[in-house]
């Protein structure tokens, strides 16, 4: 009994693993273990029985939490744009501009995959969409079934680093930090990451043309009456909007100064893009508008119609991303404006009838009570693992680790990484978080750092053979059997689980790779933050005890309180009786113990 009284967080975290390995679902496990463990504890007097007591609070600390509230808005709000058909749309459309390229429909497939996790933020809805409707035309043109699995799993992971992530979400919670930071710390990784999946591509087309072919001709459906195919209009809107936004970016900061009325020298590299990208998008809007109205025939038709495809999805970043990273809305509100933009778009675009609202309602649902519950049994594991001073004994195992900080991160990564095979986001958020995230903050790592360092390291846990959800996702809807196509009318061979395995190999390197980049360029993360204002409090409490001293001296002979003036001599003229005679410089002296703060505060920040 000595060793368990005097090992008893190590040996409560044991019995975590030896519940999860038995196979209970995790939420129930983390309750039952904190329970099990709690009373156990109060038995041994490991601590007092006063810390069940607390549990109840902590609980409706949870339902009060404001911040959870995004993650059934963003889940809702998703679901309603898969559903009414927005995916379809895009993948049709992009496919058809890349189509002529070789790997056209693989960068289709990514560029995709980063708008629907932009907008929907839930990997699952993203993986299927792609998976329905893009995997079948890849086969049918002759791309290799490993390269076209990989490409859509991995395209529908970037919901997991894309703001609005859930993931994300849960991380500023458990973090303890803002969610809208977390956001915009995790915007400029995330677009990386979304290039390094296109070079890959690029590569591909490069070096193996066979595996990635171009659409043929007869597949082009977009062309004009003389048989053009329309690219140079396209080009020139194109072309016009990127002018637009580069011109926005640019003149941003006096942009803000003529709106808010004082000088603004620097905008956050995510407001820029977020806002440039918008307003270049509203320029070919208008432009493609005026041409449809007015009948000018100025616009092919593969330019109308990319320039009216791209609007919804991109009005609803703007509306969602672009008022958090504004300051206008925060991440909770910004995921009811979505949630409600997605039903008026859904239904505005007759693609969403009451049946696909009820279900995309009963799978947020379903959702929410999922985190609900997780999140339950992980403050009862955490309140008792807390109180047998399990933290310290984190803190002691992790930060003895050779090579100070940057030690630190590989180590965690790695666990985070391994772990990932047998755990989901949710699970390691909950349960590993907040183990890890005290440890970080005394090692002084950025905590928005440490967590889209995380949550990229999440991602991989969707990719992993054997237990990636999304090869789980993909497998549920690519073709198991042979089939005929209904086009080509020729035969495709099924897609095994094998292939789909060995295509998601090749983006797990590459989450790796940018996981790697962040540990080594933490500005990447950090760049796009609000700059901290750091304050001298030594300079501040200096100046502030020269003031007291000096409203110490009021009443002494020769000393006046409001003025650095004398006293008036005899042969001042007296001040008519009733009134008092004003300060010599008629305001407040340099003493003035206010102003003297005030200028401390000012000389303390950096």
């Amino acid at each position: 009994m000595e060793f368990i009284t005097s090992n008893y967080a190590p040996v409560m975290f044991g019995g975590l693993i030896i519940f999860l390995l038995l196979g209970f679902p995790v939420a129930f496990s983390l309750g039952a273990c904190g329970l099990l463990f709690g009373f156990l504890g109060i038995e041994l007097g490991v601590f007092p029985s006063s810390v069940m007591a607390w549990l109840p609070q902590r609980l409706i600390g949870i339902m009060a939490n404001d911040t959870l509230l995004a993650v059934p808005f963003f889940t809702l709000m998703g679901l309603i744009m898969e559903r009414s058909g927005m995916a379809e749309d895009l993948l049709d459309t992009v496919g058809q501009v890349f189509g002529p390229l070789r790997g056209g429909l693989a960068l289709a497939v990514v560029f995709v995959g980063a708008l629907l996790a932009a907008t929907t933020g839930v990997v699952a809805a993203s993986v299927i969409s792609m998976g329905l409707i893009s995997l079948p035309i890849m086969l049918r043109y002759g791309y290799d079934r490993r390269l076209a699995s990989g490409v859509i799993a991995a395209s529908g992971t970037l919901a997991q680093i894309i703001p609005p992530s859930l993931v994300l979400i849960l991380m500023a919670d458990q973090l303890g930090r803002s969610v809208g930071e977390m956001y915009k710390g995790a915007f400029v990784p995330a677009f990386i990451l979304v290039g390094l999946y296109v070079l890959w591509v690029v590569i591909l087309a490069i070096f193996k043309p066979q595996s990635v072919p171009a659409l043929p001709p007869e597949a082009r459906i977009y062309r004009e009456d003389n048989g053009s195919s329309g690219y140079v209009s396209l080009a020139v809107v194109m072309g016009i909007s990127t002018a637009a936004s580069i011109f926005l970016a640019a003149h941003m900061a006096d942009v803000h100064t003529w709106w808010t009325g004082t000088e603004v020298l620097d905008v956050p590299t995510d407001e820029k893009v977020v806002t440039a990208m918008c307003g270049g998008t509203f320029i070919a809007f208008v432009i493609a508008s005026i041409n449809r109205v007015l009948k000018l025939g100025m616009l092919s038709r593969l330019a109308e119609r990319v320039t009216f495809v791209l609007i919804p999805p991109l009005l609803l970043i703007f509306l969602v991303l672009g008022t958090i990273f504004l300051g206008i809305a925060t991440p909770t509100e910004g995921g009811a404006m979505g949630a409600m933009a997605a039903l008026v778009m859904g239904f505005a675009r007759r693609r969403l009838d009451m049946p696909l609202l009820k279900q995309a309602l009963g799978a947020t649902t379903r959702l929410a009570s999922f985190v609900m519950f997780i999140m339950i049994g992980a403050t009862t594991f955490s309140l008792v693992f807390q109180a047998a001073d399990g933290p310290k004994w984190v803190e002691h195992l992790l930060a003895s680790l050779p090579g100070g900080q940057v030690g630190f991160l590989i180590v965690v990564n790695l666990m985070i990484f391994f772990l990932a095979f047998f755990l989901d986001y949710f699970e390691l958020s909950f349960i590993v978080v907040p183990l890890l995230g005290p440890v970080a903050d005394k090692m002084g790592i950025d905590l928005i750092w440490f967590g889209v360092l995380l949550a990229m390291n999440m991602q991989t846990s969707f990719m992993h053979p054997p237990f990636g959800f999304a090869l789980f996702f993909l497998r549920s809807v690519a073709p198991d059997k042979p089939y005929i196509d209904r086009v080509t009318h020729k035969a495709i061979q099924p897609v095994t689980t094998m292939q789909i395995y060995k295509g998601a190999i090749p983006f797990v390197l590459i989450q790796l790779i940018m996981v790697s980049l962040l540990i080594a360029f933490p500005s990447l993360v950090t760049g796009s933050l609000d700059k901290k204002v750091e304050v001298n409090m030594e300079a501040v409490g200096a100046q502030m005890m020269d003031a007291l001293q000096d409203a110490e001296s009021y009443g002494a002979p020769g000393n006046d309180p409001f003025t650095s003036q004398p006293a008036p001599d005899a042969e001042q003229a007296p001040a008519p009786e009733g009134e008092l005679a004003p300060p010599a410089d008629g305001g407040y002296g340099s003493d003035d113990p206010a102003k003297a703060l005030q200028d401390a505060m000012g000389s303390g920040s950096k």
